[in-house]
């Protein structure tokens, strides 16, 4: 599996608006839609990475802890679905079933979202604060399929409550590592 790292945009940098269909409800929502009064996380992530299958089941439980604070949370896949079909529309829909998403999990089917947020891999967080503005982009925590670290979520968890409770956050953010977003051949 590859091993790719986020591509660590300026902090500050405004949430691009995006407009997308959300799998679990067939509802097409923005990121205006989905914002929370303290702030938005936005997810990229895809149904067969194994970064993100060692990850869901914490992404769920902070997404639990956080929404009810204020926080909005929206997944979205951008993966080509004709070349990983795994990613599918269909398959997202279980996927989310599966793992009990019941935040919007978004389908990119024109990877402008992905290319607009300059997303790299899966899973690539993305914190905005209630101005819309980019506080933390980075890792969840340093566990990483194999590498006998057990999964926190430490680092999002804490760039969250920074988030909420209007604490200062370390400057320096560790890139998130996954799976490249499979990007679409050029015609």
């Amino acid at each position: 599996m590859a091993r790719t790292p986020s591509n660590m945009i300026p902090l500050g940098t405004i949430a691009p608006e995006f407009s997308l269909k959300d799998t679990n409800s067939n509802h097409i929502y923005s990121f205006e839609d989905l914002k929370g009064s303290k702030g938005t996380l936005v997810i990229f992530m895809c149904n067969h990475c194994p970064f993100v299958l060692h990850v869901i089941n914490e992404i769920v439980m902070i997404a639990n802890d956080y929404r009810v604070q204020g926080l909005g949370i929206v997944a979205i896949s951008s993966n080509d679905i004709e070349k990983y079909p795994e990613d599918s529309p269909e398959k997202m829909t279980e996927f989310a079933l599966k793992n009990k998403i019941d935040f919007p999990y978004l389908f990119d089917e024109t990877q402008e979202a992905a290319k607009a947020y300059d997303a790299a891999c899966t899973p690539d967080f993305y914190l905005f604060d209630n101005q819309n503005r980019l506080f933390y982009r980075g890792q969840l925590d340093d566990s990483r399929p194999g590498n006998g670290i057990p999964l926190s979520g430490s680092d999002l968890r804490s760039a969250i409550d920074a988030l909420i409770y209007n604490r200062s956050l370390n400057e320096i953010q560790k890139p998130s590592i996954g799976c490249n977003i499979k990007w679409k051949q050029p015609a």
